[in-house]
C-alpha cells in the first residue's frame, strides 16, 4: 500500500463526490432508480420483471403484454408483492385489467430503455449526442444487437455500421471545438467513434475453431476499417463473452497487421479485468505488432466485464473452472493493477479507463499524476444511463470523458438492457453503494492478493450471483 497514492486517491474521490450532480434533479431518472433499488431485497420479483422486460417488445399489443406480466408475477413465491401487482396473482383476472397493465407497462419499459439507449438509429440519436458534446463529453456509439446466425444478419449489421460511420462523420463536422475532446498528446481524436461487435459480423463463430470466425469476420472488418480511415473516424472492437475472445483478438491482429492500415484509422480494443488471465491478455495486446506498430497508437479500453453471470453458468454446465474472478474485490484489484500498466504504457497506447467505481477512477487519476502525466493523456469512460452524474463531475474537474452510448430498437437491445438493469438493481451496484455506504467504505482498497482465490461456500456463490454484476461494462 502506497500511503501517498492512497491519500491522493481520497482527495480526488472527495472532489468528484462534491461536484457530481444528484440524480434527483432529473425526476424520471431518480424515479426509475428508486424503483429498481426497491427490488434489491426481492430477487424473485426482480427476476420475473426482468424476464418480462426481455419479452415485452415482442408482445402483440397491450393484452398480450398484460398476460405475460401476469404469468411471470404468478411465478414469484415467498416475497411480498407491491400493491399494484397483487391483483395479477388472483386467478381469473378479467381481460380489461390485463390490457390496462399492458398499456401501462409499455411506456414504463420504453422509459427504462430511453435511460440507456440514445435512439433507435443514428439519425434519431444525434440530438442526444450533440447535447453530450455541449456538456463537454465525447461519445462512443454502440449498435445494439447480439450474435448473428445468418449471412443476411451479418450483412445487415455491416450496412448499419457503414451508415452510422457516415452519418456520425457528417453531423459532428460542424460542432464547436473542444480542445480536450478533439486532441490528446498523440494527435487529433476523431469525433465519430463507433464500437462494433465481431460476433455480429460473422455467423461462423466457433470457440474451438477461432481462426474460422476470424477469417470470415475479416471480410467485413476490412472495408469498415478502410471507410473509417477515409472518413477520419475511430473504430473500436468490443470484447464480449469468453468464447469469442480469441476470435476477436485473432481477427484484429491479423487485419491490423496489413500495411494499408499502418497510418490509420484510429482503432481500439477492450480488455476485461474480471477475467483471471486479464494480465496476460493486456501483455498480448501491448506486444502485438498489429496493434502497436502503427503510426496511430491504439486505444485500449479497460473494463470490468459485463458477462459474469453468463460465464459462471456456462463454465458450470461444462464442468470447467470459471474464467472470471470469484469475488468482486479480486476484479477490482485486477482493474487497478491493469490501470497502472496502461498508464505506464501511454507512450504507445491511448489508455481509456471505463468504470463507475469511484475508487477505481480516483486511483487511475492519482497514479497518472504520480507518473508525471497530464489529464489529457487519460480518457475516462462511462455508460449512458448509469454514469451520467459521474461523467458530469469528471468533466467539471477538467477530465476527458467519453460516454458509451447504445443505439438501436428495443428488440435488438433487450440483452443489453437487461444487463444494465441488473447492474442498476444489484445490491452492491455502485448506485446503491453511493446511496447506502459512506465515502470511507467506497474508497476501501480491494485488499488481499488477486492471485489468491478465496474458497467459496454455497452461500457465497449465491451472494456473488447477485452482486458481481455491479459496475461492469
Amino acid at each position: 500500500m502506497d500511503p501517498a497514492l492512497e491519500s491522493r486517491t481520497r482527495e480526488l474521490a472527495e472532489a468528484l463526490w462534491r461536484v457530481e450532480p444528484a440524480s434527483w434533479r432529473r425526476p424520471p431518472l431518480a424515479l426509475s432508480r428508486r424503483l429498481l433499488g426497491s427490488l434489491d431485497e426481492r430477487p424473485a420479483l426482480r427476476s420475473a420483471l426482468f424476464r418480462f422486460v426481455d419479452v415485452a417488445p415482442a408482445c402483440r399489443g397491450p393484452r398480450d403484454r398484460g398476460a405475460h406480466l401476469r404469468a411471470f408475477v404468478r411465478e414469484v413465491e415467498g416475497e411480498r408483492l407491491p400493491l399494484s401487482l397483487r391483483p395479477l396473482r388472483n386467478r381469473g383476472v378479467p381481460r380489461p385489467p390485463l390490457a390496462a397493465y399492458g398499456l401501462l407497462s409499455g411506456p414504463a419499459t420504453a422509459l427504462l430503455a430511453r435511460q440507456f439507449i440514445a435512439g433507435r438509429d443514428v439519425t434519431h440519436a444525434t440530438r442526444n449526442l450533440r447535447r453530450m458534446w455541449r456538456r463537454g463529453q465525447a461519445f462512443a456509439v454502440d449498435l445494439l444487437g447480439e450474435a448473428t446466425v445468418t449471412e443476411a444478419e451479418a450483412e445487415a449489421y455491416f450496412d448499419r455500421c457503414t451508415k452510422t460511420l457516415q452519418v456520425l462523420t457528417e453531423v459532428t463536422r460542424d460542432w464547436p471545438e473542444r480542445p480536450l475532446l478533439d486532441a490528446d498528446p498523440h494527435g487529433p481524436l476523431p469525433r465519430a467513434n463507433l464500437s462494433i461487435k465481431l460476433t455480429a459480423l460473422t455467423p461462423l463463430l466457433r470457440p474451438l475453431a477461432p481462426e474460422r470466425g476470424a477469417g470470415d469476420a475479416a471480410r467485413r472488418l476490412l472495408p469498415l476499417l478502410r471507410l473509417a480511415r477515409d472518413l477520419g473516424a475511430h473504430l473500436h472492437l468490443d470484447m464480449e463473452d469468453y468464447d469469442s475472445r480469441e476470435t476477436l483478438l485473432l481477427a484484429f491482429e491479423k487485419v491490423l497487421a496489413d500495411p494499408q492500415f499502418r497510418a490509420g484509422p484510429s482503432v481500439g480494443v477492450v480488455v476485461q479485468a474480471y477475467l483471471r488471465d486479464a494480465d496476460e491478455t493486456l501483455e498480448r495486446v501491448l506486444a502485438s505488432p498489429g496493434l502497436t506498430a502503427r503510426d496511430l497508437p491504439p486505444t485500449i479500453r479497460l473494463v470490468k466485464g459485463a458477462y459474469w453471470d453468463h460465464e459462471r453458468v456456462i463454465a458450470a454446465q461444462r464442468g470447467w473452472q470459471p474464467p472470471v474472478w470469484g469475488e468482486k474485490r479480486q476484479s477490482d484489484a485486477c482493474f487497478e493493477r491493469l490501470s497502472r500498466a496502461l498508464i505506464d504504457a501511454r507512450e504507445v497506447v491511448r489508455p481509456a479507463i471505463a468504470t463507475h467505481n469511484l475508487r477505481s477512477l480516483a486511483q487511475a487519476i492519482a497514479y497518472l499524476e504520480r507518473r508525471g502525466g497530464r489529464a489529457e493523456e487519460l480518457e475516462l469512460q462511462v455508460l449512458r444511463g448509469l454514469g451520467d452524474e459521474i461523467a458530469t463531475g469528471l468533466s467539471r474537474l477538467g477530465h476527458r470523458v467519453r460516454v458509451y452510448t447504445p443505439i438501436g430498437d428495443l428488440v435488438a437491445g433487450m440483452a443489453y438492457l437487461v444487463r444494465r438493469l441488473l447492474e442498476n438493481s444489484s445490491n452492491q451496484g455502485f448506485l446503491l453503494q453511493q446511496r447506502h455506504h459512506s465515502l470511507d467504505e467506497l474508497l476501501e482498497a480491494p485488499g488481499g492478493s488477486s492471485e489468491n482465490v478465496v474458497p467459496e461456500t454455497a452461500s457465497s456463490r449465491r451472494r456473488q450471483a447477485r452482486t458481481q454484476g455491479a459496475d461492469n461494462g
